[in-house]
């Protein structure tokens, strides 16, 4: 099954010449041209590698990165004209695997998509960190797997997941879950536990999370 590779670049000759090569390479490519476009397609779509220009309109890349990292581990390349050390700090601090600076040569590229696929595929081929019945957390590629299928999970979501995981078998007030998943500082109130439980519930098979009424919640084994 060809590798899916969403490119996010608005120079018409640049992404057709990139789109072309990846082709060639037998990648499946969706090209789009703002970040906005580019980051519902990073999260409504399944992508094995994330292309993304630095310069975008509607919302730059640096920004796009830094929203597709709160909610998915896809391997992001973020292709810049600038050569500034903050710019690729910047770049790495937001969230991307890797970067490449135009001009470059189509090798480069590759063997940079290649290195990132990679240490995807060494992370899922190894043991996962954390489990709890069907469920593989890879920690270190920020990866949440049921039954074998990668689920997207916002950065709350996955933190309250671990949370849960770690202590299971135990049950959870809010109160416990607000101050060790948002921080004791958090001013938020208890009832935004119920939310983020209910939309972690709808990703997980069925009843992995209890309610313990007028407690609050468990994952038993």
């Amino acid at each position: 099954m060809a590798k899916r590779i969403l490119l996010v670049e608005d120079e018409k000759n640049i992404a057709r010449f990139i789109e072309l090569e990846l082709q060639h390479e037998n990648f499946e490519v969706v090209h789009l041209v703002s970040g906005r476009d580019g980051l519902e397609a990073a999260k409504s779509q399944e992508f094995d590698v994330v292309l993304l220009d630095v310069m975008l309109p509607e919302l730059n890349g640096i920004e796009v990165c830094r929203r597709i990292r709160s909610f998915s581990p896809v391997p992001i390349i973020l292709i810049t004209a600038r050569d500034a050390v903050m710019d690729r700090v910047a770049g790495l601090d937001a969230g991307a695997d890797d970067y490449i600076v135009k001009p470059f040569a189509i090798e480069e590229l590759l063997a940079r998509i290649r290195s990132v696929l990679r240490r995807t595929n060494n992370v899922k081929e190894g043991t996962p960190q954390l489990a709890f019945k069907d469920i593989r957390i890879y920690l270190d590629a920020h990866l949440v797997e049921v039954n074998q299928n990668t689920i997207d999970l916002t950065k709350t979501e996955y933190d309250l997941l671990i949370y849960l995981i770690k202590q299971k078998n135990r049950v959870l007030a809010r109160e416990l879950i607000l101050e060790n998943v948002w921080g004791y500082l958090a001013d938020i109130e208890t009832n935004v536990v119920d939310v983020y439980i209910n939309h972690l519930r709808s990703k997980l098979p069925k009843n992995y999370i209890e309610t313990v009424r007028g407690v609050g919640y468990v994952m038993r084994e």
